[in-house]
């Protein structure tokens, strides 16, 4: 019997550690060959000792520079070709829209994975207009699109991107139960102390969450609210610098350690504009902590109003100051039983083996019919 050749095409293998390690690790198991395309990071040591064969092929994650973008689908294209493999696997919006071209132009199947909209195609104008031209070229023969919220999944029907017969509805990238096990919740001894992680940028709320952390630390002195994340736009360094010196809380920077980094805190806090499922959000609930976010697809499906986190309306800094202080005034109990209700939400919904489930699922029905054929 032939061995199943899966190729992999992402753009950061941090993403892919972070979301997709146990879909490779399941593969593996199952016996498959696998390869990983991505530019170069220290993750490459670490795939390669799992078994993972690893091409590097470097390229921006954003601009659409059209000489950049037509080396990416000749590598792509040449890469699959190369190595001739029975599926491949594409995330984030560059990866699967060349590498969907790659695929169809090799007659290649190919699942891929939308974890948002994105702002190329959040806004009308003319990136947008591109972006939809693309997606509908390098979508037109793909097996499965998989697609995170309802609110997605109806934009790509309504936009002619994907046909009903092609999308598939799933609950995020799930989370991982054993990498996010379950956290006592912390003593109120120095506060109430909340923390945001996300990229820094203006979709994700960052501007109204320094206004309301301020104003809340201006009428709780022991109230705080931690930033972690990198940003790409220098005016937030003032912002943020700007943000320490308030005393309202602290710019921690990028981090990878993000379990360790939740469970020191009261609750997780997401004011995002759009998100195609907020896997920080899970990860959160899955460590026992409330979630403080925004009520758009790809947040408010992460908990339960007032029972698991709180909702409230972006791009209001009034709304978010409301939540917060609604949260620090809720008794450490109920703040506890939030938690516990956050951890038995994401166990029954969101757990990591029922994406992987689903992915294996429509991988069978591509290999089983050349299977059969080899045997």
């Amino acid at each position: 019997m032939k061995q199943t050749s899966v190729l992999f095409l992402v753009n950061d293998l941090e993403f892919l550690y972070t979301l997709r390690l146990e879909m490779v690790e399941r593969l593996l198991q199952e016996g498959a060959n696998i390869t990983i395309s991505a530019p170069y990071k220290d993750r490459v040591s670490y795939f390669k000792n799992l078994g993972c064969n690893f091409f590097q092929i470097n390229f921006s994650k954003r601009g659409l520079n059209p000489f950049s973008d037509l080396v990416l689908l000749y590598n792509y294209y040449k890469l699959i070709k190369r190595i001739n493999p029975d599926v491949v696997l594409t995330y984030t919006i560059k990866s699967n829209i060349y590498g969907g071209l790659a695929c169809r132009f090799s007659h290649t199947p190919q699942l891929a994975n939308m974890t948002g909209l994105g702002d190329g195609l959040m806004h009308d104008n003319w990136v947008q207009r591109v972006v939809l031209v693309l997606l509908r070229m390098a979508f037109k023969r793909t097996k499965v699109v998989f697609l995170q919220n309802q609110t997605n999944y109806q934009y790509f029907l309504d936009h002619r991107i994907s046909t009903e017969s092609q999308c598939r509805l799933i609950r995020g990238s799930g989370v991982s139960l054993t990498r996010h096990p379950f956290e006592a919740f912390p003593e109120e001894t120095d506060g109430v102390k909340l923390l945001f992680i996300g990229r820094i940028l203006r979709d994700k709320g960052v501007d109204e969450l320094i206004a309301a952390g301020k104003m809340i630390h201006s009428n709780h002195p022991d109230f705080r609210c931690d930033i972690a994340g990198f940003y790409v736009d220098d005016s937030y360094k003032t912002k943020l610098s700007a943000y320490e010196e308030s005393g309202a809380g602290s710019y921690l920077g990028f981090r990878k350690d993000i379990h360790q980094l939740i469970k020191q805190y009261h609750a997780i806090v997401l004011p995002s504009y759009h998100e195609g499922m907020a896997n920080v959000l899970l990860e959160a609930a899955a460590c026992g902590r409330p979630v403080l976010a925004s009520n758009v697809p790809g947040c408010r499906e992460t908990f339960d109003e007032g029972i698991s986190g709180i909702g409230f309306e972006p791009r209001s800094v009034d709304a978010l100051t409301q939540a917060i202080a609604r949260f620090i005034a809720l008794p450490h109990e109920d703040k506890v039983a939030m938690g516990l209700a956050g951890r038995k939400k994401v166990e029954n919904e969101f757990d990591r083996q029922i994406i992987i489930d689903t992915y294996m699922e429509e991988i069978g029905k591509i290999i089983a019919p050349w299977q059969d054929k080899d045997n």
